[in-house]
């Protein structure tokens, strides 16, 4: 199937007391752009993170939001330095003697010096968090490609209603083109038989005139690329997958094609045409960039 590169997908994992919430929301861009933002004790993850959403994700910008609680009371510690209090303490002292003070240092006042007391974080069983964080971002990331693919699907049927508009104009240039040299020629003996009356017209001559008109305007090359891109584009639709690129590619050349159909020719109902023609491969190269 065809995937959007517009999308967004969320999902909540309560396990053992944690709760992890992953959202990913992207737009276009070229290539895949992933921006994440979560708590700093999960960034040792990012790399495993990043290779993850790779499994599901081919193109966009991705912004990755990640949060983490945790309510088992284990993360943190209150971590008591004696050393450190015992150094303070004894400085305190002799202070007061150096200077003739009281000696009022009381537990109050020790707890307050720096690095005496101070809050630890537990150590972390990084498999568990892991495995965790990973659950939440698989789903989260089925639910976005979900979204994308939707999205997607609509602009698959979109893009074959204007491919199928395309292929109907491709139709009628192919068709009017030995129309118009026809009435290029009868044209061209009327207006040699007014010049010259009853004389009588010369064929041999008259031919070369048609076969330099129809060669000059002929488009036939490029009605035949023209037709096979469309159809091209069609089967790459069908196929699915990450074919934004691709598509791309190929409604540039669609384009190359209808400009030389639109410089060669001196017909207004082709010109009309080779227009429409012009303003629908825009409209479905628009579409393309939307997909992944």
């Amino acid at each position: 199937m065809v995937r959007s590169m517009t999308g967004f997908g969320r999902y909540e994992l309560n396990a053992d007391e944690k709760k992890v919430t992953v959202e990913l929301r992207s737009v276009n861009h070229r290539y895949l752009d992933v921006s994440i933002k979560m708590p700093k004790k999960l960034s040792q993850f990012e790399s495993a993170i990043r290779s993850e959403l790779k499994n599901y994700i081919e193109r966009g910008k991705v912004d990755v939001f990640i949060t983490w609680e945790d309510h088992s009371g284990s993360e943190e510690f209150v971590e008591y330095n004696k050393e450190l209090a015992s150094e303070y303490l004894k400085y305190m002292r002799q202070m007061a003697a150096d200077f003739g003070l009281d000696d009022d240092v009381r537990v109050s006042t020790l707890s307050r010096c720096p690095d005496v007391l101070s809050m630890k974080e537990a150590d972390q069983d990084e498999e568990e968090i892991w495995n965790i964080l990973k659950q939440a971002i698989d789903k989260a990331a089925e639910k976005f490609v979900e979204a994308r693919t939707v999205e997607g699907e609509n602009l698959r049927a979109d893009l074959e209603a204007k491919l199928e508009t395309m292929l109907g104009n491709v139709e009628f240039i192919t068709g009017r083109s030995p129309e118009i040299i026809a009435e290029f020629k009868k044209g061209l003996e009327d207006k040699v038989r007014d010049l010259l009356g009853d004389t009588t017209v010369n064929e041999s001559r008259l031919l070369m005139e048609v076969t330099l008109f129809a060669d000059k305007i002929c488009v036939d090359e490029e009605l035949v690329r023209l037709r096979s891109h469309i159809e091209t584009t069609r089967d790459t639709l069908k196929k699915g997958g990450a074919v934004g690129r691709k598509l791309d590619f190929i409604a540039q050349e669609m384009n190359r094609e209808a400009n030389t159909i639109l410089s060669k020719t001196n017909d207004l109902a082709v010109s009309d045409r080779a227009i429409e023609l012009k303003t629908d491969i825009e409209k479905v190269r628009e579409q393309i960039q939307n997909i992944e």
